[in-house]
């Protein structure tokens, strides 16, 4: 009989240590993919929500508000403020247009309810409990253009705002439209990301009483 040093023992077939298999290359595939569906899901979880009731992006078309925004600019929009605070005069906001509500538009807030706006020729004025004289907008530094046109009045109930293009000759509006219902509106401007040379928060805003006059 054969005798062998301890650790020159022939190993038996049944006493041979297991080893485990590569994966194959579609275990591998099928790895990746579990990975990529999980990443894809944790990430809709996230963004979704934030796109839906926080901020989405926006980009600016047509020259309604020029020259505060030209087309292409690239905005984030704030959806949560208008949770907690109502629109002011001055804000830049985002809404459903009232005729199709699957078109945004973007203008400037002129009037909020329990205004009275009454526009002659090129002049705007609102009338209000607190000026029911009326306070007359007098060149307003962020319009580009409003040639006379024909006098309108609105008396702007709950819920109601009377809104307007920053280049009014080029605006389609609550002149020609309509007082916009607090309803449509879906945020203000928050932030202005493209063109780098114009970066900015609140990119617009305006307070229009610095621009009001007795």
């Amino acid at each position: 009989m054969e005798h062998f040093p301890e650790s020159q023992k022939p190993i038996s077939p049944t006493q041979d240590t297991p080893v485990q298999d590569a994966p194959s290359d579609t275990e591998h595939k099928e790895s990746m993919l579990g990975e990529i569906i999980r990443f894809s899901l944790i990430a809709l979880l996230i963004v979704l929500p934030i796109r839906v009731f926080i901020a989405q992006p926006f980009i600016v078309s047509g020259a309604s508000m020029e020259t505060t925004f030209s087309t292409g600019q690239y905005l984030i929009v704030d959806q949560i403020t208008y949770h907690f605070e109502e629109p002011k005069r001055g804000d830049v906001i985002i809404f459903r247009y009232p005729k199709d509500p699957s078109k945004f538009f973007i203008k400037r807030v002129i009037g909020i309810p329990g205004d009275t706006i009454s526009i002659s020729g090129n002049d705007v004025t609102i009338i209000n409990e607190t000026h029911p004289d009326g306070i007359h907008l007098e060149e307003e530094a962020y319009v580009r253009s409003m040639r006379p046109s024909a006098t309108i009045t609105e008396n702007l109930g709950e819920g109601e705002y009377f809104v307007m293009g920053d280049n009014r000759d080029a605006s389609s509006d609550s002149r020609a439209w309509g007082v916009l219902q607090r309803e449509n509106v879906v945020g203000r401007a928050f932030l202005r990301l493209f063109p780098f040379s114009k970066i900015g928060a609140f990119p617009g805003a305006h307070d229009i009483a610095t621009e009001m006059t007795l």
